[in-house]
């Protein structure tokens, strides 16, 4: 039996999983305990279910997630918008650690990658395809880079990249939360209050949770609307022009960055629990409708050999995480949230990455708002300046 929902049901259906997920979180020990996102505990329990139904032959279902892509947009908007100038001075020189992280983590899975496939017997293209591409890339650049490596002649990249993206979605969202829990009770990391709090750069969660009314809230989405127009015509504007494919949700963060700094230079102020608010949902409803829309069936092309080397991905970058990354980022507070986010986009995606510091900082009340700038920054932008050529070349080098 073929079951298809529509818009309005599976966004429904999505918003369902969301609280659900939620719900869970706060009532079930571990979850909270190693700071599981919501979104990630109701989609991924779904689309167990649906892996179910499959199996059983009881019933295969499609879902509509048109707007999967709009409430991303939405919420990397709401991260630009608190984007001030002054926050990412404070910060400059962990942007610069971290992107060097990044850059590294990027090389290092693609020479573990081709080391592993070729000790396994595979061919080392699809130990590229199985690194950087579909870890750091996530499903977009294994869809983008697959066709190129068959062309090349290695049959099935494109199958094993997408497979092996799903697998980091799933790991990235999963051991985000632990690893920063682990970490921060390994080195006693304190929870930033009071004067500590105001010198880095965090704030307490509930201060950004004003009451918010009707007119807050449509003005605040009018501004996130226009930016994510905007956003949106640049990232396609810069990609024609450049040839440099620039995602549309980079777009809108940028012009979001803008709008906020010339806001702050004019004294304008936004209602920040209106832009908490638009945030929180727009990211819940965004990996809710990722999670349970995975095609988990797609990781049977894994073989026993893939599924060895995306094992030893994933301890590499734990230990990478936690022996190089957190120490060099000072081993505080604000290290111990972009850990959390390194796991999520190392692994996954920088949604995950969002939706991982974002569960751990809600468990201590605390934000980092360092994180919330630097993370994305990276890992979804600067990134690419070493990842794509390094991808390209490896994939040249080893066909």
């Amino acid at each position: 039996m073929n079951i298809s929902l529509d818009l309005i049901q599976t966004t429904t259906l999505a918003v369902a999983l969301l609280l659900l997920g939620e719900f869970a979180r706060r009532r079930i020990g571990f979850l909270q305990r190693f700071s599981i996102p919501g979104p990630v505990i109701g989609g991924f329990a779904f689309a167990l279910a649906v892996l179910a139904l499959r199996e059983t032959g009881v019933a295969q279902l499609e879902l509509d997630t048109t707007l999967q892509d709009p409430a991303m947009i939405a919420f990397f908007t709401t991260i630009g918008l608190g984007a001030s100038v002054s926050l990412l001075r404070k910060g400059g020189k962990l942007l610069i650690v971290y992107l060097l992280a990044c850059w590294t983590l990027a090389i290092l899975q693609n020479v573990v990658g081709i080391g592993m496939a070729t000790a396994l017997g595979l061919d080392p293209v699809l130990g590229v395809m199985a690194g950087a591409v579909a870890l750091e890339g996530g499903h977009g650049a294994a869809a983008a880079f697959g066709p190129t490596a068959e062309a090349l002649g290695t049959d099935g990249a494109t199958a094993v990249a997408i497979a092996a993206a799903t697998f980091g979605l799933v790991a990235g969202g999963l051991l985000g939360g632990p690893m920063a829990s682990w970490l921060m009770k390994r080195h006693g990391v304190k929870v930033p209050s009071g004067d500590e709090a105001a010198e880095t750069g965090a704030v307490e969660v509930e201060e950004k949770e004003e009451p918010v009314g009707y007119g807050p809230l449509v003005n605040t989405a009018v501004l996130i609307g226009a930016v994510m127009v905007a956003g949106v015509a640049l990232g396609t504007w810069f990609s024609e022009t450049t040839g440099f494919v620039l995602p549309s949700y980079v777009g809108a963060m940028v012009v979001a960055a803008i709008v906020r700094n010339v806001g702050d230079r004019f004294g304008l102020r936004m209602h920040q629990g209106a832009l908490s608010l638009v945030s929180s949902l727009s990211l819940g409803l965004f990996l809710t409708m990722a999670m349970m829309s995975l095609r988990i069936w797609d990781l049977y092309a894994l073989a026993l050999p893939l599924v060895l080397l995306l094992a030893v991905q994933v301890i590499v970058l734990l230990l990478f995480v936690a022996l190089v990354v957190f120490r060099l980022l000072g081993k505080n507070y604000d290290a111990t949230t972009m850990a959390a986010g390194m796991v999520g986009h190392g692994l996954g995606g920088t949604p995950n990455a969002m939706a991982n510091m974002d569960a751990f900082n809600r468990r201590f009340g605390v934000r980092s708002e360092k994180a919330f700038l630097i993370v994305p920054l990276a890992g979804a932008v600067l990134i690419d300046i070493v990842a794509l050529p390094w991808i390209v070349w490896c994939i040249n080098a080893v066909a």
